[in-house]
């Protein structure tokens, strides 16, 4: 990920996180995807009503399909709004393709969204990463280290 995506990713308006994830993966790689979505659903992604919690990644056929993410219904659409957790197809070249399902393949391996959002085109982005589960232990240390962090940060603010 070079300097301006990452600038493109921070100036963006809307930004979807799946915070779990975090929580239960370790990251080993991200890739940056496109997304086939339908007019209300983009409208509705403008408006920041998606949701990343519980979705996955799935390869079918040599496509990524992104599984059981929530787009709310746009509210001015009337017969043009489609179900709010179908299956949205990923759009990615076959090198990356092919990258992910040999990872997925690895047993403990999974693809997992990440962050969700407009690029400067107004075009809805989707970050994915090939994770590993992190184990209970794991996940008491990343813990620790975030309460760590926050009790650094609360004593640099007092001097």
């Amino acid at each position: 990920m070079n300097k301006d995506e990452q600038l493109i990713r921070k100036k963006s308006p809307i930004q979807i996180k799946n915070k779990k994830a975090s929580f239960e993966y370790f990251f080993i790689d991200t890739f940056t995807a496109g997304i086939v979505l339908t007019g209300t659903e983009i409208k509705s992604i403008r408006q920041g009503k998606a949701s990343l919690v519980d979705c996955y990644c799935d390869i079918h056929n040599g496509e990524v399909w992104v599984k059981g993410m929530n787009v709310s219904p746009y509210f001015y659409g009337s017969w043009s709004n489609v179900p709010t957790r179908r299956d949205r197809k990923l759009l990615l070249n076959k090198r990356e393709i092919r990258q992910l399902e040999d990872a997925s393949k690895n047993p403990g391996f999974t693809i997992v969204p990440t962050l969700l959002f407009i690029d400067g085109h107004g075009r809805a982005k989707l970050d994915i990463a090939i994770a590993k589960g992190k184990k209970e232990y794991d996940k008491r240390q990343t813990l620790r280290e975030k309460q760590d962090k926050r009790e650094m940060d609360r004593a640099i603010k007092h001097f």
